[in-house]
């Protein structure tokens, strides 16, 4: 039988110990060369870490809720006390990464979820592993806050026109009850917080990263009533009522930066509480009893966790977290401090911070592929002056110089947003590019940026400006490549989003500093991307970006578009985008592609056909990287 078996075994096809690895049935590779099995090998343990984010507690069974991967995509778990295991609660073929239990009693937990990353998102109820939908199933739709007793919840909705975001509320034990309570104009409307009594209920429209304005609703009438002055350009975030009927709330007014404090409703008058901070208040959150308010300070781009006395206004700082960044902030009924928590040695996890002792207790520890995470590269912060002698930051890891000795390669990756902020975070895969291949990472914050106050940020605004922070890029090139450990000759330079159109405008510029580009649902015209892009968030887009019905911000803005120079593209670009992206539509990379080819220029071209705006399955994520790691070892290492 032995003999039988092993002359079997040697009439079976041979095959190779490497083959190409197999490639997900929904993305399009087109113009990349294979990938080799080899490399999925040599990859797999940066390729398995986890993250867990805190979602919530559970009002009555003190159980936290967090959203972790255990598959192909992120779902909600429950975890019934520090460091227990993770109960999985939904099963969804798309990621579920959100979910709010109703205060007080916990009998409904509200799930928010799409299809294909297309951010059609629709409201559900989740009970027993099964989605009940509450919401129209075809709009967009994005929840915004539970009432204080957890009867009503609050959430905006396309669906009256496709654009608008209409103001809606329902109790979701009986959908039958669901109320369009304010018809609203833009696509920047949600509901804040219910006041105590649920008669009213705090509005906010945000028309950019510098200017929101509040009002307040009646919620029988939809009488809509300004808090302040619209007209002011003034940033307000948070809003939230203390149990005293105090409306807290962050404001810029008066200050370049966020600062937490109370808001009169009929008078609009801000008064700042607690000390004079000089960064920005990021996040807040008020405890059940009223008696203190935990927040988090961005401190160039580290989270310092602080709580308030709101009798006695003294602050004390939570020393049990290293530097790292802190997400948003749930207080239970009992008085625990709900995190999610990051820095470059420790994935994202959730704690808890007992606002008594300022005790910090991790709740979760998420597996990281079996790597010693503590060996982690931790970043440098690096500031120059560009070149109008504005003072920019960002964040540089170098690779060890013992296992990497000499000049090594280096990767800028440009952030998107433009509104967003490059963070001293947790690098998963990337963490490959620094401990196998030796490639330093460079993230800058380029004017625009937030975080550094709302001057900062608005530095960029509108098409004449907007190739300042392309030239800030190219100052942080000059200054890198004087760096004794850093090699100039082999630079590349990767960004996502707007960081994207970053990616190709530098693609252009700097082409004698770079050996390649990767760029990401990027921006390639912002004509056609502000025709293009879905109709709710156009107009918030054209104040950042400027307004193409506007015949000379028209040609301003077909003049600084990537496309318009695409013949000064001569090295390899990489381009990745979602077929399903609402935000940059998939003929953004479709058009520059296409101009690269026919002018001779190389572009490798993936798609993914059930993505949106960035990859979220992990199968298309993994495939992706594996990509960039072939484009980044065949154009900057060789």
């Amino acid at each position: 039988m032995k003999k039988l078996l092993l002359i079997a075994a040697l009439a079976l096809p041979m095959t190779p110990l490497f083959a190409d690895a197999p490639k997900p049935e929904a993305l399009v590779a087109d113009g990349l060369p294979s990938i080799p099995d080899e490399l999925p090998v040599q990859t797999r343990p940066y390729m398995e870490f986890r993250t867990a984010s805190f979602a919530g507690w559970h009002p009555t069974d003190k159980s936290m809720l967090v959203a972790t991967r255990f598959a192909n995509t992120t779902q909600i778990h429950r975890v019934a006390g520090p460091m227990m295991a993770r109960k999985q609660i939904s099963f969804e073929a798309e990621p579920v990464s959100n979910g709010q239990w109703a205060p007080k009693t916990g009998d409904v937990l509200i799930v928010q979820k799409d299809v294909g990353g297309g951010e059609f998102f629709q409201l559900y109820a989740l009970k027993d592993g099964k989605l009940d939908l509450l919401t129209d199933g075809k709009s967009r739709n994005e929840f915004n806050a539970w009432s204080q007793d957890g009867e009503l919840v609050a959430y905006n909705s396309t669906r009256r026109n496709g654009t608008d975001s209409d103001l809606y509320v329902m109790n979701p034990r009986d959908p039958s009850t669901n109320k369009m309570v304010a018809q609203v104009q833009g696509g920047g409307w949600a509901i804040s917080d219910f006041a105590p009594d649920k008669k009213t209920a705090i509005v906010v429209q945000y028309r950019s990263v510098t200017n929101v304005d509040m009002s307040s609703l009646d919620l029988a009438t939809g009488q809509m009533t300004p808090i302040g002055d619209h007209q002011k350009d003034v940033a307000i975030g948070g809003a939230e009522f203390a149990p005293d009927g105090a409306l807290w709330v962050t404001s810029d007014e008066g200050s370049d930066f966020q600062r937490l404090g109370t808001m009169d409703i009929k008078t609009g008058a801000f008064t700042p509480r607690g000390p004079a901070e000089k960064w920005d208040v990021e996040a807040f959150d008020i405890s059940s009893d009223g008696s203190f308010i935990v927040y988090a300070t961005n401190e160039a781009g580290v989270s310092k966790v602080k709580i308030l006395d709101i009798k006695t206004g003294g602050v004390r700082v939570v020393q049990g977290l290293p530097a790292g960044i802190v997400g948003s902030f749930n207080i239970a009924e009992w008085g625990d401090i709900g995190i999610t928590f990051t820095s470059a040695r420790s994935a994202a996890d959730a704690y808890s911070i007992d606002p008594k002792s300022l005790k910090v207790t991790r709740w979760t520890e998420s597996e990281t592929g079996g790597l010693d995470v503590t060996k982690n590269v931790e970043p440098e912060l690096m500031t120059i002056k560009s070149f109008d002698g504005l003072q920019v930051s960002g964040f540089l890891y170098r690779p060890d110089p013992v296992k990497f000795p000499g000049k090594r390669p280096m990767l800028m990756n440009v952030h998107g947003g433009p509104e967003g902020q490059s963070r001293p975070g947790f690098q998963g895969r990337s963490n490959y590019l620094l401990n196998e291949m030796g490639v330093a990472i460079f993230y800058p914050n380029v004017r625009g940026s937030t975080g550094y106050g709302k001057n900062f940020v608005g530095l960029d605004n509108g098409p004449f400006k907007r190739e300042n922070s392309v030239k800030d890029m190219g100052a942080f090139l000059s200054a890198l490549g004087k760096d004794a450990s850093l090699d100039a000759a082999r630079f590349g330079l990767a960004g996502g989003s707007y960081g994207g159109y970053m990616c190709y405008a530098a693609a252009v510029q700097f082409k004698d500093q770079l050996r390649a580009t990767n760029c990401i649902v990027a921006i390639s015209n912002f004509v056609t991307f502000l025709e293009n892009t879905q109709s709710y968030r156009r107009d918030l887009r054209r104040v950042e970006y400027g307004d193409e019905r506007d015949p000379a911000q028209r040609a301003k803005l077909i003049e600084i578009s990537p496309l318009t120079r695409v013949a000064e593209i001569t090295k390899p670009m990489f381009v990745v985008t979602g077929g399903n992206d609402p935000r940059v539509p998939a003929s953004e990379a479709d058009q520059i592609v296409k101009a690269i080819r026919d002018k001779g220029g190389v572009a490798w071209h993936l798609l993914g056909k059930n993505e949106g705006h960035g990859f979220a399955k992990k199968e298309n994520v993994d495939y992706q990287f594996w990509a960039s790691l072939m484009f980044w070892k065949q154009n900057l290492l060789n």
